[in-house]
């Protein structure tokens, strides 16, 4: 029987909807929180595939636990798994199982997650960086539910429903031929949209108090609440992080201030400095020793690290211009040293320290491999060694990033 997506809302109770939501950890009254809550109610109770797009950090997994919670599946198993975080040569092992054999470490036989999902629900979060082989593995499993074991020729069955999520437009990596077009068709039978948390600002006072009251729970403060001058500077910053970004600053400011009433000095303790903006443009009328210092330069508050990596982000996509860029800014790194060439060991301020003996010659062009080895390094560091904050920091995948650990053995 087809499911009508667009049925009377009103079907369902609003009380029952709200309490419901709640119990599955989905916060928001605004439009587009509704409008994707109201999908989720409709799709779970039947057996399509869903697909869950939206940013980093707006609550894929969230919804993906909820559509399993409520459907008939919910007693049997619910696996997740990060397709970004498994290298390409292992994951079409992890998603199917292989034989004894089947590749050099291979030792024993193992069973895949689909096979451990057999009866229950499997969650693919970032299906954007599935190879296109294995897409091809996926694409006849979901047609068929057959497959085989990487080293076998036995033909398995499971029953499984699938459900997909990711942060990119699926449509151009279609178009870009890095994504399968029957496949794409294929997740798409119901696409759940989950929007930035700055298109629905009108939310923020509710994610406060449900994190707030969560960390003061977990540790026993009590919670006093937060002002409305606080709320607003909240709804005026751009979250890029989304709500994932949102918890940390409420967990770290509700646990680190005890439970005090917020107010908006309070809050402008724990809003990370951003890095200047900057244009990596040469022009003629400029000179090109300084056409790398940013245009807002603070001394007080840019390292020389935050200022490579600033750099490193922008041009990153163009290796010429990484070259070019490196170059220049030894040479304009220079003339700010010259400045303060009184100083002869470390430059001090405002607990800021400068040891110019650590960096290598300004007019020397410092090599690509030992710029990203370092930027790789001080984002692991700054994540605390969390490797997904650390790639999506860098603006990479999580494939990607374990390759670059392993090629510059930073482990």
């Amino acid at each position: 029987m087809e499911t009508n997506f667009y049925s009377n809302q009103n079907s369902i109770n609003e009380n029952y909807k709200k309490s419901l939501q709640e119990k599955l950890g989905i916060i928001g009254s605004s439009e587009p929180i509704q409008k994707a809550v109201n999908t989720l109610f409709e799709v779970a109770p039947t057996d399509l595939a869903v697909l869950i797009t939206g940013e980093t950090g707006t609550g894929k997994e969230v919804f993906a636990n909820a559509v399993h919670s409520l459907s008939e599946r919910k007693n049997k198993s619910f696996i997740s798994v990060n397709c970004g975080a498994i290298p390409e040569t292992l994951l079409e092992s992890e998603l199917f199982g292989h034989e004894k054999g089947a590749f050099t470490s291979a030792n024993d036989q193992r069973i895949g997650f689909f096979e451990a999902a057999n009866k229950g629900t499997i969650f693919l979060d970032e299906i954007g960086e599935m190879p296109v082989g294995t897409q091809v593995k996926l694409l006849r499993i979901l047609e068929s539910g057959e497959f085989s074991r990487l080293g076998s020729s036995t033909v398995k069955k499971v029953d499984v429903r699938l459900i997909a999520a990711t942060n990119r437009n699926l449509e151009e990596e279609v178009s870009a031929k890095n994504f399968r077009q029957d496949l794409y068709y294929r997740l798409n039978s119901v696409n759940i949209i989950l929007p930035a948390l700055r298109e629905h600002l009108q939310d923020i006072p509710l994610y406060f108090e449900h994190f707030a009251r969560k960390i003061c729970d977990k540790n026993r403060i009590i919670y006093q609440g937060i002002s409305d001058d606080a709320i607003l500077l909240l709804k005026s910053l751009p979250w890029q992080g989304n709500i994932r970004e949102f918890k940390n600053l409420v967990d770290k400011t509700i646990t680190l201030e005890k439970g005090v009433f917020i107010t908006v000095d309070i809050i402008k303790k724990y809003i990370p400095l951003a890095l200047p903006e900057f244009s990596t443009t040469f022009s003629n009328t400029v000179n090109p020793n300084t056409a790398l210092i940013p245009t807002n330069y603070s001394k007080e508050i840019m390292s020389n690290d935050a200022l490579i990596l600033r750099t490193l982000l922008e041009i990153k996509q163009d290796i010429s211009g990484i070259k070019q860029a490196l170059g220049k800014f030894g040479s304009a790194f220079r003339i700010l040293s010259e400045e303060v060439s009184s100083i002869k060991d470390n430059v001090i301020k405002d607990d800021i320290i400068v040891n110019f003996d650590e960096h290598k010659p300004f007019n020397e062009v410092i090599p690509i491999s030992e710029m990203e080895k370092h930027l790789i390094s001080e984002a692991l560091s700054n994540c605390n060694g969390n490797k997904r904050k650390a790639a999506q920091l860098l603006d990479i995948s999580e494939r990607t990033l374990y390759r670059k650990i392993k090629e510059y053995e930073l482990e």
